[in-house]
């Protein structure tokens, strides 16, 4: 008899599977934007929201932090095993080379605490339609997102070919609230 994976195994098999979708060229994000941009524009009262800079294969932002000047907008930075999230005005400008490959804001711009941010946007490997997010496997966001304030909105952002059946979700794992694909 075949021992049953764990939901580690599975997970990992799953990442495996989907990393080879971050090289070569990238989908055409603009639907996934567009969807973005129309939602966040009937959502006036989110005022503090926290985006990523786009790794390869990642839907990019920019654009939306663009067409909504009048919104303050984080950008993560790792500090040690969790991440900081700090206001950036100008991402092309502020954004600097950090951990693991990521833009990041230099740790000199304002510091915005967790629990004053009104909807993260979140990257990830694979979403499923229950709202479950499989990272890259270390954990930083789901870590920050469990300190998040009750009422803050888990966005996760991503292409239509990282919808997946199942991410494996464990008991640790942040589920979002919305998936933009």
């Amino acid at each position: 008899m075949l021992p049953i994976p764990s939901s580690s195994d599975l997970k990992a098999s799953l990442r495996a599977s989907m990393r080879p979708m971050t090289r070569g060229n990238p989908p055409d994000a603009a639907p996934v934007l567009a969807a973005l941009h129309q939602w966040l524009a009937s959502q006036p009262e989110l005022r503090v929201l926290a985006v990523f800079a786009a790794l390869p294969g990642e839907v990019d932002l920019t654009e939306i932090t663009a067409r909504h000047p009048d919104r303050r907008w984080l950008y993560p930075r790792v500090a040690g095993d969790g991440l900081h999230f700090h206001q950036v005005g100008n991402p092309a400008a502020e954004l600097m080379p950090g951990a693991f490959g990521v833009r990041e804001p230099s740790p000199t711009l304002p510091l915005v605490p967790v629990d004053q941010i009104d909807a993260f946007l979140c990257p990830g490997i694979a979403f499923d339609p229950r709202g479950g997010r499989l990272g890259r496997g270390r954990g930083f966001y789901d870590r920050m997102l469990a300190k998040a304030r009750p009422g803050a909105l888990k966005i996760g952002v991503c292409f239509p070919r990282q919808i997946v059946t199942d991410t494996f979700p464990e008991p640790h794992d942040i589920h979002m609230d919305l998936v933009f694909s």
